[in-house]
């Protein structure tokens, strides 16, 4: 994993006096004091030359890092999530004490389902001096995606109790047991509510919990008070979704359209009002609305399948099976890209902790689980480069810019 830190070289010298003390002793006291002294001047210059390059090094790591996390921020900025994983993972390891390149990396992991890997990195952020905000509560989400709920509550178990007068504990720790605990949740959400009356984003999640457990009317009173609030599209969007799910379909519409009005970027709402349109019989707006999901978010399988519905039952054959080919192949490029991710994590870790043949050994088990996967053969390059393999580097280098042109090594 990233987390790991890189191994430091330390420098150390130690200059004793013994000599100097026998010296004391003989007719030649001033000669060998003369002596002692010039061997610690000589001794402090050494320490010092050492020192001095150290920390030429770490500041040259630091610069690198900090290259690298901008680059990274930019390929983000473009949708280009693979080539910025690349960069992040290289980053964390020349800087693993630095919580906000850490958290960006445990953002990217999460991203694409490595949730252990995500955790780790997440876990380096919050640890960090000082840790990014979000770094906490990324931590506490991640542990319950990855099924260690148990751990992510009582970790905010202990940060409420340390302040029990603090809003956003009780929230998160709401955020923990959402989906293990539904009465706990809705108290530490309740809780939230009664020290900020305000927090909109814990009536939103109090909401969720309760449609999740059939509590319909609760739940959408709990929404109407969070629009109130703060008139937010992902209110919109879960009311539409909720109902939808009541077999009310015109006001499903109304509110989802008011979804992707407040935020057109809102791909998941896109998804959402086609399929509710789909179900209205409503085959050409529908498949519109989809489109619009799939331009969003290209990445993603289920856009592509319901749209295929969609044109299918508007008559449309070949768009269907189109849309229906690209489903399939978006769902196992998922699948083997989140597997390769994983190896990759694993790679990294032993790059960082100075395992340079064990981390080529897991990262080409990376690219054999999944060729496609640039961020492997990136990592692999670096891997190869370290063991002083650099014809096999060069190669490996080269193949992850053929698959993503950003990811061009800089040394």
């Amino acid at each position: 994993m990233v987390s790991s830190s890189a191994a430091q070289p330390t420098v150390t010298r130690r200059f004793t006096f013994r000599s100097i003390v026998r010296s004391l002793y003989s007719v030649c006291a001033v000669c060998a004091v003369c002596s002692a002294y010039s061997a610690a001047s000589a001794s402090s210059a050494y320490s010092a030359a050492a020192y001095s390059a150290y920390s030429a090094a770490a500041q040259g790591a630091a610069a690198r890092a900090k290259d690298l996390y901008e680059r990274a921020l930019e390929l983000e900025r473009r949708g280009n999530g693979a080539g910025a994983l690349s960069l992040l993972w290289e980053a964390a390891g020349l800087a693993p004490q630095d919580g906000e390149i850490q958290n960006r990396l445990g953002e990217a992991l999460e991203r694409i389902g490595a949730l252990d890997a995500a955790v780790e990195a997440y876990r380096a952020a919050a640890g960090a001096n000082p840790a990014p905000r979000r770094a906490s509560n990324n931590l506490i989400l991640a542990l319950v995606k990855a099924g260690r709920a148990d751990e992510a509550i009582a970790r905010v178990r202990t940060r409420t109790s340390e302040d029990p007068r603090d809003a956003e504990r009780w929230f998160t720790l709401g955020l923990a047991q959402a989906d293990v605990d539904v009465e706990g949740a809705v108290a530490s959400f309740g809780r939230a509510i009664e020290l900020q009356p305000g927090h909109a984003l814990a009536r939103y999640n109090l909401a969720l919990v309760l449609f999740h457990a059939d509590r319909i009317a609760p739940a959408l009173d709990a929404l109407e008070q969070a629009l109130a609030i703060q008139p937010r599209p992902e209110v919109r969007y879960t009311r539409g979704v909720i109902y939808w799910h009541m077999g009310d379909l015109d006001r499903g519409v109304k509110e989802l359209r008011e979804a992707v009005a407040a935020d057109a970027a809102y791909a998941d709402a896109w998804l959402a009002l086609g399929t509710v349109l789909k179900a209205r019989g409503e085959w050409k707006e529908a498949a519109a609305a989809l489109a619009r999901a799939t331009a969003l978010r290209p990445d993603l399988p289920a856009p592509h399948l319901v749209l295929a519905q969609a044109l299918a039952r508007g008559g449309d054959a070949a768009g269907a099976g189109r849309e229906s080919a690209e489903a399939d192949r978006l769902r196992r490029i998922a699948q083997q890209s989140q597997e390769a991710a994983t190896w990759t994590a694993v790679g990294v870790q032993k790059l960082d902790a100075g395992d340079a043949t064990g981390a080529a050994d897991a990262l080409r088990r990376a690219t054999q689980t999944f060729d496609g996967f640039a961020p492997a053969h990136y990592q692999l390059g670096r891997a190869l480069e370290r063991l002083g393999r650099h014809d096999e580097a060069r190669a490996a280098f080269a193949k992850a810019e053929q698959l993503n042109p950003a990811l061009v090594y800089k040394r």
